[in-house]
């Protein structure tokens, strides 16, 4: 008799944020819910991660509303599972004890079934309290170790004895699971090395204990690491279906059954009902914008572990902002950062941590400008490193930051940050004028002026399709041009070329909306004063002053937000504001101008 393997489709969650950046809106995949179920699926991942802040900051969706529908497409006994990121739950920045609890309520009453919760540091004080709000919540809980392959030559780390002392302290925590995950995020942890890691946590948790292995086929190994984990104990995968398989996602539900065949192994499926849902998927998928990265497989992945979830949000971000060149460079800047950071498993935040660090090596010049949550991470406000980071560059993003280095637990933190919890949301609200209700205060806390401007009214469609009627169709705003021109500015020429929502200028891309009518902050032409341009490309996040505003050398003007991060533009004089030609939400390309100041 075979073996039954357990699985969970992942398609619509980490798929999704795979390879669209998550950006996918929720009436377009619901029929592909409905296939898999018709095809005997019954295990989803259904959001958290990326699949909340993306559905307020790109899709202009409520992520409690795309539960409750997921909810009612699976069924009632459907397993709907999401993930949480520990003291951080759904966002990049860590949070207080209020918020944590709430979120766990809140995913409760919006219909999921499971909670997946790790802690990229793999500090299991993280997921203590995390942990407890789950299961009071009556959810279960999936308690998570994570694993990475550290880039060759580097050692001191994620070896099977690193992960059973992290998988010992869960025990000794006292903290309750239904299951335990061991996640691979990058998809490069060696094969023999996940073989000898389940194998040894079986022994540790014996023989009823359900262990769940996840990775991604980014480094092209995950068939092998499957099977490794599967005899050396597993009882469950992560398997996608087409069009997010492969690649940046994880193996797909048929190459893993076929992988199987001949085998003690079988997944216990019909085969030709999941081909039939997979036809239904790729039917619905079919407007959405693939980045080619998306679905190969990058040999270099093990020298700069990056997890198939944010390299293609970050590529897609460079593409958006016209640097995509830069990328080679920043991927490459990676490994350093990974081994003076110490050694945090490349999974959201702490991946999203090392790339800006990589970006802004590339960029501004190595360690000259230390980001934000790369330099809290190695001073300890995120918990404690797997190995001390360099002290280098603990003195350095100090000094920066303007922060002390810290052992204390983070959820202590921030329970006296003023700025975190359920006080500081509803005060986000207030000051809104919006409803309050949990889920606005959820959504305020998770997604600070973004939820806002989405429970405002204001946010915007930025979902990639390939056909730009399609996107309008879903929502969007944009209008579209279409044409060659040689425009001259000022007596430069500039060769133009438009399609649809993109301008090649000069032979670079761009990506545009073209408007009818003047827009009122456009500034007018001439007048004296000192410009203050963008230094990298950006969206603007908040503007802190208005025309007509005296303004101090070195006080804070406005604030970007480019991959994640948010770069504060202080102003370059003293002086009067004469203009601010952009308004929140605006996308900017470097040296665009955003105050003039007389």
């Amino acid at each position: 008799m075979k073996k039954r393997v357990d699985f969970m489709v992942t398609a619509f969650r980490d798929g999704f944020q795979s390879a669209f950046g998550a950006r996918v809106l929720t009436k377009d995949f619901l029929p592909a819910v409905e296939a898999a179920v018709d095809a005997g699926i019954t295990h989803f991942e259904a959001g958290g991660g990326a699949r909340f802040q993306s559905l307020y900051f790109y899709c202009n969706e409520d992520a409690f509303d795309m539960m409750d529908q997921f909810r009612q497409a699976a069924g009632p006994d459907a397993n709907l599972q999401t993930l949480a990121r520990g003291v951080n739950v759904v966002g990049l920045d860590s949070q207080s004890r209020d918020i944590i609890n709430l979120h766990a309520k809140m995913f409760k009453k919006h219909g999921m079934t499971t909670i997946r919760n790790f802690d990229a540091l793999n500090d299991v004080n993280n997921l203590i309290y995390s942990g407890q709000c789950i299961v009071d919540a009556g959810l279960k809980h999936e308690v998570t170790v994570t694993m990475m392959e550290l880039p060759p030559g580097a050692k001191g780390a994620h070896t099977p004895e690193f992960y059973m002392t992290v998988l010992k302290q869960i025990l000794d925590a006292g903290i309750k699971f239904d299951s335990i995950c061991f996640k691979d995020a990058s998809g490069t942890s060696v094969p023999s090395k996940v073989y000898e890691t389940i194998k040894q946590a079986r022994a540790m948790l014996g023989a009823d204990a359900h262990i769940v292995f996840h990775s991604h086929e980014t480094a092209g190994t995950s068939i092998l690491a499957y099977k490794a984990a599967l005899d050396a104990g597993a009882n469950q995968v992560d398997l996608s279906m087409a069009p997010v398989s492969g690649g940046t996602c994880q193996p797909d539900i048929i190459t893993m059954w076929h992988a199987l065949r001949g085998t003690e192994y079988d997944l216990g499926i019909d085969i030709e009902k999941v081909r039939k849902a997979e036809a239904v998927f790729k039917e619905c998928m079919k407007d959405y914008f693939v980045p080619p990265e998306a679905t190969a497989v990058e040999p270099l992945i093990p020298f700069s572990p990056m997890p198939g979830g944010a390299l293609t949000a970050n590529t897609q971000m460079m593409r958006d902002n016209g640097i995509l060149d830069k990328y080679s460079e920043v991927a490459a800047a990676m490994g350093e950062v990974v081994m003076k950071g110490g050694y945090g498993t490349s999974v959201t935040p702490v991946s999203q941590f090392y790339f800006q660090q990589a970006f802004n090596n590339v960029m501004v010049g190595p360690w000259k400008k230390i980001a934000d949550g790369y330099g809290k991470m190695v001073l300890g406000y995120f918990g404690k490193t797997p190995v001390a980071p360099d002290p280098e560059i603990v003195k350095l993003a100090s000094e920066q930051l303007g922060l002390e280095p810290t052992t204390r637990i983070p959820v202590d933190i921030n329970d006296e940050d003023p700025s975190k919890g359920i006080g500081a949301a509803k005060k986000m609200l207030e000051e809104a004028k919006l409803p309050m209700s949990d889920e606005n205060i959820f959504i305020a806390a998770a997604c600070k002026e973004k939820g806002i401007q989405f429970l405002k009214g204001e946010a915007k469609v930025n979902v990639r399709k390939i056909d730009p009627k399609a996107a309008k169709a879903a929502g969007g705003e944009a209008k579209s041009g279409a044409g060659n021109y040689t425009v001259n500015v000022g007596g430069k020429r500039f060769n133009v070329k438009l399609e649809g929502n993109t301008a090649l200028v000069n032979g670079k891309s761009y990506t545009v909306e073209v408007g009818e009518g003047t827009d009122a902050g456009t500034p007018a032409a001439g007048g004296a004063g000192q410009n203050v341009e963008a230094p990298m490309p950006g969206l603007v996040l908040r503007i802190e002053k208005e025309v007509g505003d005296t303004i101090e050398e070195g006080e804070l003007l406005l604030v970007l937000e480019a991959m994640k991060m948010e770069t504060e533009i202080h102003a370059p004089c003293s002086g009067t504001i004469t203009e601010i030609p952009v308004k929140q939400g605006d996308q900017m390309k470097a040296g665009d101008i955003l105050a003039v100041i007389s």
